[in-house]
């Protein structure tokens, strides 16, 4: 959880729907909880949040926010080319508060009741892949070999959840790194 007491209300609703919406689910987190966890009152809460829809699209927009800054700058980290990719995701993936990727897990749980949270989780996707694409060379394949690798991640993240390491997960996409960028050398 955040460090909360300098925070304004709406920051406090907002970092605390964060990290519960991330562990423990959207459905599965009540309102109820969030205001007590937060520690503002029920008139606070509908002050700044009207209705929960909204406090999950902006628990997503800040999330978007979040993970992109860490992505890129992890990525820079680790030699900002394309076999940067999985000493990034090793680094996510061993995190003692990984759960997957909070717009897949999203869309699961709503996406079929909110288009919003659909339309959030396509612009992210869609950043995700330019990221991934300034990584690869300028070739004609540049867009197409970001997309294919945007798609392994996401099937990446979703196994490291089920595994009992993310060793499994992480192999399987270092080979499909290797096998579409001849060449690139990730470990």
């Amino acid at each position: 959880m955040h460090e909360m007491k300098n925070l304004s209300a709406r920051e406090r609703i907002l970092l605390t729907a964060h990290d519960l919406f991330y562990m423990e689910g959207i459905r599965a987190t009540g309102i109820d909880r969030v205001i007590a966890e937060a520690g503002v009152t029920k008139v606070t809460f509908y002050r700044h949040f009207p209705a929960k829809s909204i406090l999950i699209c902006e628990y997503l927009e800040y999330r978007h926010q979040r993970w992109m800054a860490w992505f890129v700058d992890s990525l820079q980290f680790h030699g900002g080319h394309a076999a940067a990719i999985i000493p990034t995701l090793a680094e996510w993936f061993s995190d003692a508060h990984f759960r997957g990727c909070a717009f897949i897990n999203s869309v699961g749980e709503l996406g079929g009741v909110m288009p919003e949270v659909v339309e959030i989780t396509q612009r992210h996707k869609q950043e995700m892949t330019a990221v991934i694409a300034n990584l690869l060379p300028s070739t004609q394949r540049r867009e197409k070999d970001a997309q294919a690798i945007a798609l392994a991640i996401d099937g990446a993240i979703i196994r490291a959840q089920f595994e009992p390491t993310p060793d499994t997960a992480l192999l399987a996409l270092e080979r499909l790194l290797t096998s579409l960028l001849p060449g690139l050398r990730a470990r």
